[in-house]
């Protein structure tokens, strides 16, 4: 089982994504596509995403 980390290497912003790609076995692009998409519902996916830049250890 993979640690949830966030990479240096494929990153944009953070990390966060890529990080959460590898960890589940998804693309990173599917998992920016999805928090992309998902900013246009209500609900606090960008305080979660700071959230997680500043709780994930990069590696």
């Amino acid at each position: 089982m993979a640690v949830l980390t966030r990479p240096r290497e494929g990153a944009w912003i953070a990390g966060v994504c890529a990080g959460l790609g590898e960890r589940f076995g998804v693309p990173a692009n599917v998992v920016r596509l999805l928090f992309a998409l998902s900013c246009l519902l209500p609900g606090p996916q960008v305080i979660i995403y700071i959230a997680l830049w500043v709780i994930m250890p990069r590696r």
